[in-house]
């Protein structure tokens, strides 16, 4: 399985305010199979920005947090034709660009969005790509050693 992940989630590795254990699981995962994840470009920016509004040290958060993670194997999908085109469906659909970013390219790989955005997620849920975080892991999910070990 592979998953897309959203700023929403990265920002509560870094944020106190909004720890949350699905969030910590999800990083715990992305250091044990960085290549299960994937994000579009725009990624890096959203969490930076964020970073910059709500940290006490935006820059060291970045530098030390999230660069690592971004350069340890996942998935970095820039803005292409292809995802600009996908995308603009879902916009038609009411998410906004960037939302739509995030569920253009878990649709092309077949992946499954991850998110802490409910209304973007209540707007696609029916397409079966996106997963609330809120409402817990998903189906599916699982300590990929232990699959390795099963195999």
């Amino acid at each position: 399985m592979k998953w897309v992940l959203d700023a929403s989630i990265a920002v509560r590795w870094y944020l106190r305010s909004e720890e949350d254990s699905n969030a910590r699981a999800v990083l715990e995962r992305l250091l044990e199979a960085p290549l299960d994840f994937a994000v579009p470009e725009l990624f890096a920016f959203e969490v930076f920005a964020v970073l910059c509004r709500a940290h006490a040290e935006p820059i060291t958060a970045y530098r030390d947090g999230v660069l690592p993670l971004l350069a340890g194997g996942m998935f970095r999908q820039p803005m292409t034709g292809r995802l600009a085109d996908a995308a603009a469906g879902f916009v038609a659909l009411g998410l906004s660009g960037y939302d739509a970013c995030y569920a253009s390219l878990a649709q092309d790989l077949h992946a499954t969005w991850l998110t802490f955005d409910s209304r973007a997620h209540r707007l696609i849920a029916a397409r079966g790509i996106s997963h609330l975080l809120a409402e817990g892991l998903p189906t599916g999910w699982e300590d990929p050693a232990a699959g390795a070990r099963r195999s």
